[in-house]
């Protein structure tokens, strides 16, 4: 085969053309970093033999010539537009549920499972992280050797029991004795997956009470909770090569879909009356564009989820600043047990080093500065819940001063009181970007009557805070089908920004998706950059000023200012000459009837 480092930077960018990658992505693929790419791309360095062997069999498959040159981007007539699709994850947890008791009695299980997909979750990274090292050493049984021996080369630590080649049967494990000499080895599945999440806390404290909450062996009236062939069912359907949950195989936040899935799926309610509020991945991506962080910067969440806007951001540092060594600062609280467990697995998965906290942030904001004030950032971004009731007396008493004097208290849907938190929490030069619901922005305006949300909103455009609001499509959310918007706010704007507020109507970019609507990924950055343009745009970007907003009432709804066309459908003119012909026949009619009554009279 002719030698193609040479021609590397050449065929890289020739294959990133053909499957239309950005470098991130082509760098999830071939399971290296982001900045390892770059450099290859750039000529600065070449790949070891097994990534250059990946390389060279991906640009076969693609027939790509070594150094041709990559035709330049083209949108294509006509293509199909690839849609995200969330179904093999869906099909793989529900055949999973199933497999244990059958349809009617899955959703009891349901706790099982996500522990369970955890470590599946943690085994395949773990491979990814050795393949890494193989890249560097050359060889996997050296490689394997180096990571026994230094464990601060990987992101985590996997002892051999935990592994799932092991777990699944597919690889012999020899169980030492104990320290009296007897065995150790487990009698079933059960047993044995209790030992494993068990010895990964020992080498991880960071997951215990993450991966360890349940144990796979309980018993109750000398009866397994779980039979142990039923649980090897779920074991057999997690190891399908299909579902196979490494770095480039599912989306960064894979684990808070698995869970808001099983939430919705099992129609526990708990999702929706909890606050679960999963924000889909596009839209996660387009405030990490919005906000571009930058080396260093703090960056905070209140509610933060299963992580995913704050791994947003960090993805989106890495690709705006590829050779930079200084990370995100990253810090949330999140006050659901679940979704808590899940933020700590994907930050540790993700290698960010992030201060959790549990609690409710309106009520108890853990991130505190050492005289008790709150904590400050750079960036805030969050998805509160929508219009959450709170009580007003606890907005009336709050200890931090976040309300009264931030526009007032609001006696119904919270959504304006996270925006008066968010305010809070920002730095003096803070930005921050939260998804609420449309009827936040409008709320009030208009009214003879008294409105608190109004009054807010009025606050909050009197000392000009809001930057921009964006109205996202319709049918994004899996809890809702309502559009919501992303309220952009900035505590010092630019000069030639001040008095004036963005609003950007992106509820036409939009593709039908499976089972949700999706924005494609072309329109997430074009969106962004249209935002930091801030030059108007016919029917989707509006630049007004804050005399506009007050002759409105303090309506932010970008509806109102980016006005769309409604669709209309074409028909022929012979079929439009007809109907109205029909229209004054029947008009003609009334007209004699009426003139009838009235001789009457």
């Amino acid at each position: 085969m002719p030698n193609i480092a040479s021609t590397l930077p050449g065929l890289i960018r020739a294959v990133r053309s053909q499957l239309e990658l950005t470098q991130e992505e082509l760098a999830s693929r071939l399971g290296v970093s982001i900045a390892t790419v770059n450099r290859w791309e750039g000529g600065l360095s070449t790949p070891q033999r097994a990534a250059m062997d990946r390389i060279a069999a991906l640009a076969a498959e693609l027939g790509v010539v070594e150094g041709e040159t990559p035709p330049p981007a083209q949108r294509r007539r006509g293509r199909t537009p690839r849609v995200p699709s969330t179904k093999p994850m869906e099909q793989m947890l529900w055949d999973a549920a199933c497999s244990i008791r059958g349809e009617k009695d899955a959703p009891k299980f349901k706790d099982y499972l996500l522990p369970l997909l955890f470590v599946k979750r943690l085994s395949d990274v773990f491979d990814d992280e050795i393949d890494r090292l193989v890249e560097e050493f050359g060889d996997r049984e050296v490689a394997l050797e180096i990571a026994e021996s230094d464990h601060s080369l990987l992101r985590f630590y996997l002892p051999p029991e935990a592994r799932w080649a092991v777990i699944s049967g597919r690889k012999d494990y020899q169980w030492p004795p104990d320290e009296r000499g007897r065995s150790t080895t487990p009698r079933d599945i059960g047993e044995h997956l209790t030992k494993a999440v068990r010895a990964v806390v020992r080498h991880n404290p960071d997951l215990a009470g993450v991966i360890d909450v349940v144990d796979f062996a309980s018993e109750r009236n000398g009866e397994r909770d779980i039979n142990p062939a039923k649980l090897r069912g779920v074991v057999e359907t997690f190891s399908d090569p299909r579902y196979r949950l490494g770095l480039a195989d599912v989306q960064p936040d894979f684990l808070g879909r698995a869970y808001e899935y099983l939430l919705r799926k099992f129609a526990e309610g708990s999702g929706q009356s909890a606050g679960e509020f999963f924000t889909p991945t596009e839209v996660g991506y387009l405030i990490a564009w919005l906000m571009r962080p930058k080396p260093g910067e703090t960056c905070h969440d209140y509610a933060c989820g299963s992580a995913g806007l704050l791994i947003k951001l960090q993805l989106v540092a890495q690709e705006l600043d590829p050779m930079g060594k200084v990370p995100l600062r990253m810090f949330g609280q999140e006050l659901q047990v679940e979704s808590y467990a899940i933020a700590q697995m994907n930050t540790i998965i993700h290698d960010m080093d992030v201060d959790l906290q549990r609690g409710d942030t309106i009520i108890n904001p853990k991130l505190r500065n050492a005289d008790g004030t709150l904590g400050s950032f750079d960036i805030v971004v969050s998805n509160p819940m929508w219009n959450q009731p709170f009580s007003p007396e606890l907005f009336l008493n709050d200890p931090f001063d976040r309300f009264v004097t931030a526009g007032g208290t609001t006696n119904g849907k919270g959504d304006w009181a996270w925006l008066q938190h968010t305010l809070t929490c920002m730095k003096p030069h803070g930005r921050a970007a939260i998804v609420l619901d449309t009827g936040a922005v409008t709320r009030g305006s208009g009214s003879k009557n008294e409105d608190k949300e109004r009054n807010i909103r009025k606050w909050f455009v009197e000392h000009d805070f809001i930057d921009g609001v964006i109205l996202l499509p319709e049918n994004l959310f899996y809890n809702t089908t309502a559009a919501g918007v992303i309220v952009v706010l900035n505590k010092r704007k630019a000069a030639g920004h001040k008095g004036t507020i963005v609003m950007l109507n992106a509820s036409r970019r939009f593709q039908k998706g499976r089972p949700k609507n999706y924005l494609p990924e072309e329109d997430i950055r074009q969106l962004a950059n249209m935002y930091h343009e801030r030059q108007p745009v016919h029917a989707e970007l509006a630049v007004i000023t804050l005399d506009q907003v007050r002759g409105a009432d303090y309506n932010l709804s970008p509806g109102r200012w980016a006005v769309q066309a409604v669709a209309m459908s074409d028909r022929p003119i012979a079929d439009i000459v007809a109907e109205i012909l029909d229209c004054d026949d029947r008009a003609r009619e009334v007209d004699a009837a009426l003139a009838k009554m009235l001789a009457a009279l």
